[in-house]
């Protein structure tokens, strides 16, 4: 799959590096494209395969959850096998689970076949990063990484925007059919234009960690899931409450030993790096909880169509979209904790217009809430990023950054099963339409406690952070640093 292609040397700059840029991304395109492209039609694939909708979300969080894991991973496999010949297993594996997802026979299978897919499909994110890393010159770098960041977090939008109607029009699993060709084509543009990139033999893969790490959170995310159906004192549900916490003790202790962990735990007591990884993965879970339950919310109440639901849902990336550059602006005013506060406070305040939203909601009352949302994301999540890398070691900032991703994922699946759960278990008392007020009202408050992280970020300083002086002269410094693709 590979192929015979001469490793790029360092310094090397090839003179088809855009056409090889384009390339890449096309392929990221392809592959990301379906992330989010279910999240309008749950409710009717659920009632397809005769589902629940909170089993049907798994399509969704299940790969969400795989490629938190898995990311730091397939990013070391490049490392060690070349970054190339990486992203050209992970397009050949995203086509095969795509035309499988297109066959799925039940609810199980078609997440089963996703949740494959978002492990080959991550393998494309950090291979591509370090491709175009490779190629282009300083100069030139931060524009084609501009870019690179521009695909990552827009494919996904054309895909809410663009699933409504294609669903509608041709059914989902024509999406799938349809991604196969794409991936194709993709990979054989890759196959002739990518060079290879050097490989490393130092540092290992630390498996233990990751297989802790998903043994720990997958059976806690279903147990909250699954207790709003069958009980909290369910076998399975007891089984999981037991299993999730010895693994997530385990893995305390694995990480610990480990020279190269997914979660550096050295790094947990700066508050830098701890407050603002647990301010992202906070505020990433009220954030796409409400992703989830919106469209829920817009076709269960509002008798919305998938179309409708789409183009109502845009209003909140294309905010974040926007209010992303301007974060660099804010920062220069306000420093990057007192920025980080701000957006997680307008994240508070949308949450908390969504649970006013009811069978009589208008269009545009509830893309106001949505693009609040958006906003609050848009200014929170730079200076946050930036948080973290001025927090750690340079040696470690490739760590840090798959630490970051891991937990933001891990925060993304937690929050879309407790909204859901909520908003399930409400259903008696409160009726459908109430229901999601009490979901929406959750998010709230997993909001609210990120707020009170974000007010705890020490930034602008490296690590070993010099003690606060408690007037906030230490965040005023700019922190440049490229946003985290957030939906």
């Amino acid at each position: 799959m590979s192929g015979r292609r001469a490793t790029i040397t360092q310094g090397e700059v090839p003179a088809n590096r855009w056409r090889i840029l384009v390339t890449v991304l096309f392929g990221l395109f392809t592959v990301n494209l379906t992330v989010t492209i279910l999240a309008v039609s749950i409710h009717r694939i659920a009632r397809e395969l005769h589902t629940s909708e909170p089993t049907m979300t798994w399509v969704v969080t299940g790969p969400m959850l795989a490629f938190g894991v898995i990311g730091p991973l397939v990013g070391k496999l490049g490392d060690r096998l070349g970054h190339r010949r990486v992203y050209l297993w992970g397009l050949a594996g995203a086509a095969v689970m795509a035309a499988a997802s297109a066959l799925a026979w039940n609810a199980g299978s078609l997440i089963g076949f996703r949740t494959l897919g978002a492990i080959e499909g991550a393998a494309t994110g950090p291979a591509s990063f370090a491709v175009i890393s490779r190629i282009f010159p300083r100069h030139e770098r931060v524009k084609a990484l501009g870019y690179w960041s521009m695909v990552a977090a827009g494919a996904p939008v054309i895909g809410v925007v663009a699933g409504g109607p294609l669903v509608e029009a041709f059914g989902w699993r024509a999406i799938f059919v349809g991604q196969v060709p794409l991936i194709a084509v993709a990979l054989v543009f890759a196959y002739r234009l990518l060079p290879e990139t050097p490989r490393q033999s130092a540092g290992r893969f630390d498996l233990a960690g990751a297989a802790l790490m998903a043994l720990g959170v997958t059976p806690l995310l279903f147990a909250l899931s699954e207790s709003s159906r069958v009980g909290w004192f369910a076998p399975p549900v007891l089984a999981s409450l037991v299993i999730g916490p010895c693994a997530l003790a385990a893995f305390v202790r694995v990480e610990r030993r480990a020279a190269h962990p997914l979660l550096p735990l050295r790094y947990v007591s700066r508050p830098g790096f701890s407050f603002a990884i647990g301010t992202q993965a906070l505020l990433n879970a009220a954030y796409m909880g409400s992703f989830i339950l919106t469209p829920l919310l817009l076709q269960n109440v509002l008798g919305y169509s998938e179309t409708k639901t789409g183009l109502v849902s845009i209003a909140r990336p294309l905010a974040f979209s926007i209010a992303g550059p301007a974060a660099g602006m804010v920062v220069l005013r306000l420093g990057a904790r007192r920025t980080a506060t701000v957006g997680s406070l307008a994240v508070v305040g949308a949450l908390g217009w969504m649970a006013t939203l009811g069978a009589g909601s208008s269009a545009p009352l509830i893309m106001g809430g949505l693009a609040l949302a958006g906003v609050g994301m848009g200014i929170a999540m730079p200076p946050l990023a930036a948080s973290v890398t001025v927090s750690v070691d340079e040696s470690d900032l490739g760590i840090a950054g798959a630490a970051q991703q891991m937990m933001i994922q891990v925060g993304v699946v937690f929050g879309i099963q407790v909204m859901q759960s909520v908003q399930q278990a409400r259903i008696p008392a409160d009726g459908v339409a109430g229901s999601y007020h009490a979901g929406y009202l959750a998010g709230l408050a997993v909001a609210v406690v990120a707020v009170g992280c974000a007010t705890r970020i020490a930034s602008a300083v490296r690590a070993p952070a010099p003690a606060d002086r408690g007037d906030g002269a230490e965040d005023r410094e700019p922190l440049p640093v490229e946003p985290l693709p957030v939906l």
